[in-house]
């Protein structure tokens, strides 16, 4: 366990309390954690380090409730959450180990058609001083392929696919689809064809993100590559 600082700015008032850091990220990040293993302390404070306690009628005000753990909860979903640089470091040492297993599973040598092994993609990763930051992978990736190409003959393997999108779907797909995109043409309806080249290993996850925010109306399409 670590104990953190959460904080809430509202207006001209602060409010502050002890929190475990693990199970506050958790919360802060929509999954369902009992509020008494987040809890780290009994007192909200407008000041911590000066020790200075929040006033009942100011946190009445603020939260609509005098409830400590009601109060707690909010601040720690609509504030923000002191990290550690021990987190830190573990949440990026994660997202790497992430990485070298996406290229593991998609990614081959573009003389042999090979896998690599983890070892050589780890030494490719600290040669080529590539930064992973701690976000999702599908939005990284060709940028730290395109850097291991400095070091390492490095290709993604992909799959060609047609997707036909309707109108009313196209807002809430485009994020989506974006970071895969080859070519689109808006339809004069309103609807998207769209080509996108997926990464083999992640082809069934797009697959169930797209249907499931369509509704399963899109319509998908493997194009085969001519030889």
């Amino acid at each position: 366990m670590t104990d953190t600082l959460a904080r809430l700015k509202t207006g001209k008032a602060t409010f502050e309390t002890m929190v475990d850091l693990d199970n506050a990220i958790k919360l802060k990040k929509g999954n369902e954690v009992d509020i008494n293993e987040v809890v780290r302390d009994t007192v909200i404070y407008s000041d911590q380090k000066k020790g200075m306690r929040a006033g009942s009628a100011e946190l009445e005000n603020a939260f609509g409730t005098s409830d400590f753990h009601k109060i707690v909860e909010k601040i720690v979903k609509k504030g923000e959450v002191e990290v550690t640089q021990e987190f830190r470091d573990e949440a990026l040492e994660s997202r790497r180990k992430q990485v070298v297993d996406f290229l593991v599973k998609n990614a081959v040598d573009s003389r042999t058609d090979r896998p690599f092994t983890p070892d050589m993609l780890e030494n490719a990763i600290k040669e080529s001083g590539v930064r992973i930051d701690n976000k999702p992978i599908e939005v990284q990736i060709n940028g730290i392929v395109d850097k291991l190409r400095g070091i390492i003959p490095i290709k993604i393997e992909t799959k060609k696919i047609k997707v036909s999108i309707p109108a009313v779907h196209t807002g809430k797909v485009y994020g989506l689809i974006k970071d895969y995109k080859e070519k689109e043409e808006w339809l004069g309806n309103g609807d998207l064809e769209v080509v996108l080249n997926i990464p083999v290993g992640i082809q069934m996850e797009f697959y169930d993100k797209l249907n499931s925010t369509t509704h399963g109306s899109a319509i998908t399409e493997e194009i085969k590559e001519t030889q």
